[in-house]
């Protein structure tokens, strides 16, 4: 019997404050019929790209093929290597090879677990062709750096901003620090759809036309009926474009109190649980907000027993997964250090003060038998 229940994610809180204007959106969306390329799409790819600060943004599919676009409008070649960090979501590399590129994993920095421009710079082979840089839990990589490192040697930088919806480095919101970034709107995202959706976001025009080409089975700008790549069906669809501008509306509000969530965890929770390190210079989303504890399984399922539900992001670095087996061994100590210590903690844009006292306090309870 527990005190009280605090989910991991309450979605359906989050949309219940919306649910007129969702209402409405789908009432228009129904009534014109366009449910495939209705005018809705391109209205959000506008609003979010100007959220971006971004010249450019083309909805597709899902955030996977967004990657997997944008590497092949970049030009990555097949056979060469890709500089991925290893402890991200799996769709990371496997869109680089998906494309016939080849991941080349690499460990990520202790304090934050983001990739940094002296691993990135380290793991340059003759064959790298590209960097690319996760967002991890929404908190940005060094832009800065990692650009000087890819124009210093001549790679492409892109970045993976699945968890980095209105995160910003150095002032500037993410989407321009790049090449391209590549977003995911997967429903438990900052920014979700109801279903799967995503985008490519980029201040090159020119890299924008070649992926919308690519999402639409190659075809030609002038002609639908010619085309001129080999391409593949991966559109964003009109109704979840509809919700998503109804979802952007409230994106910096719901962010902002994502934030602050983040600096209750800090004032709550018990030294045994550090949270992951915010760098200076960088404004994260919160997309989720990880500790790290010792004996973290029975921590888990102690808070589990009291009504507390976690999740893990993620608990087998890339690496180490079967998919990836055919590749060269790689001894990454740190992300394999922090796969198993990593929790993620409740979060989402409405939880109340009160919900996390109760996760902390259990935390704090289960501390002597349950980590360090």
């Amino acid at each position: 019997m527990t005190d009280q229940t605090v989910g991991f994610f309450d979605l359906s809180t989050v949309l219940s404050a919306a649910r007129p204007q969702l209402d409405a959106a789908w009432g228009r969306v129904l009534a014109h019929g366009q449910f495939v390329g209705g005018p809705e799409i391109a209205e959000f790819e506008t609003a979010f790209a100007e959220f971006c600060s971004a010249p450019a943004c083309v909805g597709v599919g899902n955030g996977t093929d967004a990657i997997e676009l944008a590497l092949l409008g970049l030009g990555v070649a097949p056979g060469t290597e890709v500089i991925v960090p290893t402890n991200t979501f799996v769709a990371t590399p496997a869109a680089v090879s998906n494309i016939g590129a080849i991941p080349r994993f690499v460990d990520v920095d202790e304090a934050t677990l983001l990739l940094t421009p002296e691993i990135a710079e380290a793991a340059i082979t003759e064959r790298t062709s590209a960097i690319i840089a996760v967002h991890l839990f929404g908190q940005p990589c060094d832009m800065s750096g990692l650009s000087d490192v890819a124009r210093d040697h001549g790679l492409i930088l892109m970045e993976d901003a699945a968890q980095a919806h209105g995160a910003e480095f150095d002032g500037q919101r993410i989407g321009t620090h790049s090449a391209a970034a590549t977003f995911s709107f997967y429903p438990g995202k900052n920014l979700g759809a109801l279903g799967d959706g995503g985008a490519v976001v980029t201040k090159d025009p020119v890299l924008a036309d070649r992926v919308r080409s690519l999402s639409a089975h190659g075809a030609s700008e002038d002609d639908r009926h010619t085309h001129v790549a080999i391409g593949r069906n991966s559109r964003l669809d009109t109704l979840q474009a509809a919700l998503l501008q109804v979802r952007l509306g409230t994106l910096e509000t719901e962010n902002a109190h994502r934030r602050l969530v983040r600096t209750w965890y800090e004032e709550l929770l018990p030294s045994t649980a550090p949270l992951v390190t915010q760098a200076p210079g960088r404004l994260s989303a919160h997309h989720q907000i990880v500790a790290q504890v010792e004996d973290r399984g029975a921590l888990k399922q102690r808070l589990q027993d009291r009504g507390v539900s976690t999740g893990i992001h993620y608990p087998t670095p890339c690496h180490l997964q079967p998919s990836f087996a055919h590749l060269p061994p790689a001894e990454l100590p740190v992300a394999e250090r922090a796969a198993s210590r990593i929790l993620s903690l409740p979060l989402w844009s409405h939880i109340e003060r009160s919900q996390v006292e109760y996760v902390c306090e259990q935390i704090r309870s289960l501390a002597p038998a349950g980590v360090g």
